[in-house]
């Protein structure tokens, strides 16, 4: 008896705390609540989307950086080094930049106007790769501005439903006024947790791509040193290192 008793009261317990768990604030917060969620789901899934692609693009851009400078420089010329860098990387573009002012800047008359013309044509270059990584970060930027407020909007309309109860019944009891005060305890949180990982997410991206500009900005100008002086002016980069003498070979066992 007593456990049926206990097994009674658990169940009422059950079914009094799921009448006011997440579905059911959101349920009693009608198509504005949902509404609300949804755009802040599509600021997550896109801010997380942002992020990795972003991070996976600037990781790779570094490595060419860091594989292929070597072996670019210690090539015979500017065009037999651009093969050491991938086709449609940042640095081939600059590579192939640079060969095509040089091949144009010959039909000028007035050397300063040339170097100009080199000097214009990399920073444009330059100009468009930085363009290139920064897309996305606006709409980090975005929701991390935003997302608090999408969520405070949120926390507004449940906190006005919660008055409406209140009013309505006459007195704040708690069946009134707990599903509309939970929805927005909700929507704060969730505009919380959409916001601060953008806001991470674009700080740290826009220090990497700050950090590559930088890389971008060096590489010019050795390129520009190198085409303004016919070859003679090189970065030092260190040997390839000799490949490992093979191991000789054991002789065979006597019979």
């Amino acid at each position: 008896m007593f456990i049926d008793l206990l097994a009674a009261g658990a169940a009422g317990a059950e079914e009094i705390q799921n009448q006011f768990g997440f579905k059911e604030a959101m349920e009693q917060g009608g198509p504005v609540a949902w509404t609300i969620l949804a755009i802040l789901v599509i600021q997550s899934v896109g801010s997380f989307y942002i992020m990795i692609t972003k991070w996976i693009e600037q990781n790779k851009i570094m490595k060419q950086y860091a594989a292929g400078r070597a072996n670019f420089w210690r090539s015979g010329s500017i065009s037999e080094g651009a093969g050491k860098f991938e086709k449609n990387s940042a640095w081939r573009q600059l590579v192939d930049d640079a060969l095509t002012a040089e091949s144009q800047h010959k039909q000028m008359t007035d050397s300063l106007e040339a170097h100009d013309w080199l000097h214009g044509t990399l920073a444009r270059s330059e100009s468009a790769i930085n363009s290139k990584l920064a897309s996305g970060l606006p709409f980090l930027a975005t929701v991390g501005a935003t997302a608090p407020f999408v969520g405070l909007l949120g926390t507004v309309v449940g906190i006005y439903r919660a008055m409406i109860g209140i009013a309505i019944a006459g007195s704040a009891q708690i069946d009134k006024v707990a599903g509309p005060v939970g929805e927005a305890l909700i929507m704060t949180a969730i505009g919380l947790l959409v916001a601060v990982p953008a806001v991470f997410a674009y700080n740290y991206l826009q220090n990497r791509n700050k950090k590559i500009a930088a890389m971008l900005s060096g590489f010019s100008v050795e390129l520009l040193a190198n085409l303004a002086s016919n070859g003679a002016i090189k970065p030092t980069v260190a040997p390839a290192k000799a490949a490992a003498p093979a191991a000789p070979a054991k002789p065979a066992p006597k019979a």
